[in-house]
């Protein structure tokens, strides 16, 4: 998904005095993999933006919580905190998939010449409406996003040893993801909950800023 996914909250953020940098993902796929340190140097590039040496506090959605080690080992900014938003948790230690074999499996028909629709495109309507709150919003994420290769979800992202030692948290949006909240607890990570769909920072982006604000502060 494009950062147009985070920009109302990133503004709630903004807004609560909390300097705010929203990185792109949206070309990470375009050369040939591994495409894991394209997402590295694309924070690391945009947090350049930041006073050398202040902290950050890493929020990362979905499929953008795996990449999170890997983030925080590439940055010269100090790591604060990490916050996984309805998000897939990196192994404890040692390599992890992008996708389990099952997602793979729903995957590989999908793909055409080498490339999959777009992420909206995977899901029937009746799943996708509910994400998108307004049909201004809806054109705009859609158009957005990219159609990323099918090796995309065939990669494997290192993580490094000792990567969750600094405080870590878990935010919650709905059932797809109840394992994965299970999983952080069992780390003894700080968890929170707001029901709603796998976009609900889109449809409730002050309670989700509210939320990471206080995850983060813990």
């Amino acid at each position: 998904m494009g950062p147009s996914t985070w920009r109302p909250v990133a503004e709630r953020l903004a807004a609560a005095g909390h300097p705010v940098r929203l990185p792109s993902l949206l070309h990470v796929a375009d050369g040939a993999p591994p495409f894991w340190p394209a997402v590295v140097e694309a924070v690391r590039e945009d947090l350049r933006r930041l006073p050398a040496g202040s902290p950050v506090v890493l929020v990362g959605h979905s499929n953008a919580g795996l990449f999170l080690p890997a983030i925080r080992a590439g940055l010269d900014h100090p790591v604060a905190g990490s916050v996984f938003v309805d998000a897939a948790l990196p192994a404890r230690s040692g390599p992890t998939p992008v996708a389990p074999p099952e997602l793979l499996r729903f995957l590989r028909p999908l793909a055409v010449e080498g490339r999959l629709p777009r992420w909206t495109d995977w899901w029937d309507e009746a799943d996708v409406a509910p994400m998108l709150p307004d049909p201004v919003t809806r054109r705009t994420v859609v158009e957005e996003q990219p159609r990323l290769p099918l090796s995309y979800y065939e990669q494997e992202i290192p993580v490094p040893a000792g990567w969750d030692d600094h405080p870590c948290a878990y935010l919650l949006f709905g059932p797809p993801y109840s394992e994965q909240e299970a999983e952080a607890r069992a780390r003894g990570w700080r968890t929170a909950r707001l029901t709603g769909e796998h976009l609900h920072q889109l449809v409730d982006p002050d309670a989700t800023a509210r939320i990471i604000i206080e995850l983060a502060a813990s």
